[in-house]
């Protein structure tokens, strides 16, 4: 059998951004906070904060990628993707920043900006700010071991080219990477769930190869009864000690059983709350992207869409996959904004991440999962005041998380000030104006008051000459896309 490193690039960046260790503190039902929507005011596109109103931003952090590539696949095919599928932060993470690292674990917090480009139709003082979060990297030799149950869907709309036979060929090649002294589980579902392999260590693998040959497609998609029989068969296989995940891979196209996420989590919530994080791979030109984000969303998981091999093996070369372990849990991002020095502000995407100010420093209350060596992009328009002083702050901006050794909370603070967002747009770092290119993509495709302040060829534009300063073949795709983008308009 060929086997390709598809899937197994995607599961490279959900267990490397979301992997935690055991031990960590239990979650109470409440624990998700409700989001906060912010209202209209007097000088506002229609979705800014007015600082004198309410002058902090919190949120959860979020490294979802999977509205950012399934939109890819889409427009790649000639096709617009539907406003609510887009997401502006996981366009913005679905690109590199190159932020200094740590030295211990938890972030080392960066916070820079930039004035728009002259092609952007804004009035007033609006500025760009970007907050960036990184993580320290890790070796393979240093991780603890992990046991994985994957939760596959074999149902009849996995027949399709590049959905179950993708699946497979990314299974065996994970059996053939990962090391001896890990072990992986293998459930599969259509209309009813069935165990394929129980917890198996990757030293036998031979019994792992026989049993992703066996996986056929089937009928309907009872997801829930998959992710049910996938968290049992991850409980009777738990490894004290090492990272124990559940990962379904699916174009999450439920229609038997459970088909939303809140009554299928529900069915699994205790076995989550023994340290068994949900991850998710997404795949097929027909996918059920709101029902695979929120799943991952409040299983404390991640979830990535996938479909190109060529573009999976350049996300499988700078990501290892077997880097498996945490760097910070429950992360939370607080921007304070100082109210003589900003009018408003507009946090750009995290709707559905939003938390109430008050409970930043409540440590029941969820946040995201971080794992080693990555990043974790925030972008703001700020709107300023009149003529502020350029040494007078901005923003500070704090995060908070809970330690991966000791389980404690800790947190990490900068400031941002005017001089530090007043650089021409052209000055700004290739970076940040990737950033600012794929932000405002999303928000086009969106079609809000935002992204019709913007058009497409210019962004096109920017991302073209930010792919050149870089030599990232990524960004340079993304103007590509972005032109598409343009002609299917």
């Amino acid at each position: 059998m060929r086997r390709t490193p598809l899937l197994l690039a995607a599961l490279a960046i959900t267990m490397t951004v979301t992997a935690c260790s055991t031990g960590g503190a239990q979650r109470s039902d409440t624990a998700h906070a409700p989001v906060r929507h912010h209202g209209d005011t007097p000088w506002s596109g229609g979705d800014e904060t007015a600082t004198e109103d309410d002058p902090r931003s919190t949120f959860g952090v979020d490294i979802d990628t999977a509205s950012y590539g399934y939109a890819r696949r889409l427009i790649m095919d000639g096709q617009l993707p539907e406003q609510t599928a887009v997401r502006p932060e996981e366009f913005v993470n679905s690109f590199r920043q190159d932020y200094t690292e740590p030295a211990g674990d938890g972030f080392a917090v960066h916070v820079d900006g930039a004035r728009l480009p002259d092609t952007h139709e804004a009035s007033g003082q609006v500025r760009l700010m970007r907050v960036g979060l990184q993580t320290r990297s890790e070796d393979e030799e240093s991780r603890p071991d992990a046991a994985l149950t994957f939760v596959v869907d074999v149902s009849g709309s996995m027949d399709e080219p590049g959905r179950l036979d993708l699946v497979k060929d990314a299974l065996h090649t994970l059996v053939d990477q990962l090391r001896r002294t890990d072990s992986i589980a293998i459930v599969a579902f259509s209309h009813r769930a069935r165990v394929v392999r129980e917890m198996t260590r990757l030293s036998d693998a031979d019994k792992l190869h026989d049993a992703i040959d066996s996986l056929q497609t089937e009928d309907s998609t009872n997801l829930e009864a998959g992710l049910v029989l996938g968290y049992r068969v991850a409980r009777d296989g738990f490894r004290p000690g090492k990272t124990n995940r559940v990962i379904v891979l699916s174009d999450g196209l439920a229609n038997t059983g459970a088909t939303k996420a809140e009554p299928i989590l529900r069915r699994v919530r205790d076995e989550a709350e023994k340290e068994i994080s949900l991850l998710g791979v997404g795949v097929g030109s027909e996918y059920g992207d709101e029902l695979m984000e929120q799943l991952a969303d409040k299983g404390d998981g991640f979830v990535v869409y996938v479909s190109e091999r060529a573009q999976a093996r350049k996300v499988f070369a700078r990501q290892l996959p077997a880097t498996l372990s945490v760097r910070a849990l429950d992360a939370k991002v607080q921007v304070s904004f100082e109210p003589k020095t900003v009018r408003s502000y507009r946090l750009i995407g995290y709707d559905n991440r939003a938390i109430d100010d008050e409970d930043f420093r409540d440590d029941r209350v969820d946040g995201g999962e971080v794992g080693p060596g990555h990043s974790v992009t925030a972008l703001y328009a700020v709107r300023l005041a009149d003529e502020p002083s350029p040494s007078a702050r901005v923003a500070g901006v704090h995060v908070r998380w809970t330690d991966p050794g000791n389980h404690e909370a800790a947190e990490a603070y900068e400031s941002v000030t005017v001089t530090d967002l007043n650089r021409a747009f052209r000055d700004a770092s290739p970076r940040l104006r990737t950033c600012y290119a794929a932000a405002y993509f999303a928000q086009a495709l969106q079609d809000g008051p935002s992204g019709r302040e913007v058009r497409l060829d210019d962004l096109a534009a920017i991302a073209e000459r930010a792919g050149a300063a870089t030599d990232d073949v990524e960004v340079k795709d993304l103007a590509k896309v972005i032109h598409l983008a343009a002609e299917l308009r």
